[in-house]
């Protein structure tokens, strides 16, 4: 079935680009995805105790959207719609599923040992992905990062959802450790010099909390992040005379509290003494984490200059098209300070608001996008869009036909400041966290939170005169609530999965 599919995307890619000058090489694309990275967490953002010097580059040669949405308020649902352009009412994966059928998936250890209880249910061999679709037009497809959409020896597993390349984290849950005794390299387990030490060991018993030398095990031999920045470089650079898509998808700067100790040590010169964190829910104890988790986003940071200077170095850069954004908003747990560093910055912070939940802080994401001598340089763009967008915004940059049945558009025109069809809504659903879902229609944003209470109530806010969304005005605007309500009712399709059914909008 898959190849048949795949005979098919060759095809219509074929008929899309037969009049392509052959003799003009069709430009890279980079994806960098940060991992539940704040709106406010970027200097270009507002941020002003986390140094970003190399992303705000990154904007300041390109353009900065300020109304760009992730695919859902968590990890894999919204690289599902990313991978499909089909958003969370439509799309296949629309919440994490840990795939508990399987026995003890949570369980770290057994996970390791056992190959059948490692990542997450599978996308199914008919998903038509971007990887798919780029990789028939002649791109050479690479991941580096977190996967999180298809358990190891599954249907989808990268190497057969398109991608040509896979290192990193196969499974969400082996992410909650950044020093894992091993990664993937395709289909095979790379290990590496780091001691199994499972999510939710606590110091031992008598260790000094506030002696840095009580926190050795949870930062050994081989950071995770690292190995994944040297297989991207070396795959741009093994590519280098043939288009790529890179999809950089890094698990910074999502929780546990770990980054190398020479980061760690310059912000706690900046940011100075701080209590420690001994860790609870499934986190790792952290003796500086204020300090640890700006130098996780310091470190992000360092790699997308290394990454761009090596595009330089190698000739490509001006031929290269480079998208950062961020998979959802901030977390809320783990030893993060939110308050401390305004992470969703000018939008509401802390749990219920940020990642998990569809309001602004959960959803709204930073993007930029940067391709020298196209898209104009120091640009800033109001122009509301989601991740269901990428796919054909890169199909329509890239000459490549993409397919029917997605929900998102290209915003290729605005890239080029020209004319721009307007989304008329943006929809979101997430079956957890009580049920919710969003919809985004100009400056009104409707939600429905705990509809698995029975909750069918709409609240609205007008995000031109209420960014926070403190404000419920939905009484006022009975005919815009109305209206909402349809949208929630025409773009939920029932899920074939019990997993993410929503019994209360009839499934």
């Amino acid at each position: 079935m898959k190849a048949l599919i795949f005979s098919i995307l060759i095809a219509l890619v074929c008929t899309s680009c037969g009049t392509t000058n052959k003799s003009v090489k069709q430009p890279n694309v980079v994806y960098i995805l940060a991992d539940d990275l704040g709106f406010g967490e970027l200097g270009i953002n507002g941020q002003k105790k986390i140094l970003t010097p190399n992303i705000d580059a990154l904007a300041a040669g390109g353009m900065l959207f300020t109304q760009h949405y992730s695919g859902s308020p968590v990890c894999a649902p919204s690289r599902c719609v990313f991978l499909t352009g089909k958003h969370a009412g439509h799309a296949v994966i629309r919440g994490n599923d840990e795939w508990r059928e399987r026995g003890e998936v949570w369980n770290y250890t057994k996970a390791i040992a056992d190959i059948n209880l490692e990542g997450q249910r599978p996308i199914p061999a008919s998903t038509v992905t971007l990887a798919e679709l780029l990789k028939a037009a002649g791109y050479q497809t690479g991941i580096v990062g977190k996967w999180g959409l298809g358990a190891p020896e599954t249907e989808g597993v990268p190497n057969l959802q398109g991608f040509d390349y896979f290192y990193g984290y196969n499974c969400q849950r082996q992410a909650h450790n950044l020093y894992p005794p091993y990664l993937w390299e395709n289909d095979k387990k790379m290990m590496l010099e780091n001691e199994i030490v499972a999510p939710g060991t606590k110091l031992d018993s008598l260790s000094d909390p506030f002696d840095e030398a009580s926190y050795a095990k949870f930062r050994q031999k081989e950071f995770a992040p690292e190995k994944m920045h040297q297989k991207a470089l070396a795959f741009i650079k093994q590519n280098r005379d043939k288009p790529f898509f890179m999809y950089y998808a890094s698990p910074l700067p999502h929780l546990p509290l770990q980054a190398p100790k020479e980061y760690v040590d310059r912000y706690r010169e900046i940011l100075g003494e701080e209590e420690p964190y001994l860790g609870d829910q499934g986190y790792f104890p952290c003796r500086y984490p204020r300090a640890t988790y700006a130098a996780m986003i310091s470190y992000l940071d360092n790699q997308v200059g290394e990454l761009v200077a090596t595009l330089k170095e190698l000739g490509l850069y001006e031929n290269t098209i480079v998208f950062f954004t961020s998979d959802n908003g901030p977390t809320y747990t783990g030893g993060v300070d939110f308050n401390f560093f305004e992470s969703s910055r000018p939008l509401t912070n802390g749990y219920g608001k940020t990642k998990g939940f569809v309001y602004e802080g959960g959803i709204r994401v930073p993007l930029i996008a940067s391709w020298p001598n196209q898209i104009e340089a120091g640009t800033k763009n109001d122009y509301i869009s989601s991740f269901s967008d990428m796919l054909p915004t890169l199909c329509d940059l890239l000459g490549i036909r993409p397919p029917d049945d997605i929900d998102g558009i290209s915003i290729k025109p605005t890239l080029f400041n020209q004319e721009q069809q307007q989304h008329e809504f943006l929809y979101w659903e997430f079956p957890s966290y009580n049920g919710q879902q969003a919809v985004r229609m100009g400056k009104w944003k409707g939600i429905r939170k705990d509809i698995f209470g029975g909750n069918l109530e709409i609240e609205l806010y007008n995000l031109e005169a209420d960014i926070s969304e403190k404000n419920d005005v939905s009484a006022s605007q009975p005919a815009i609530v109305k209206r909402i309500e349809e949208v929630m009712k025409l773009e939920h399709v029932p899920s074939q999965n019990e997993r993410f059914q929503i019994k209360e909008l009839g499934d």
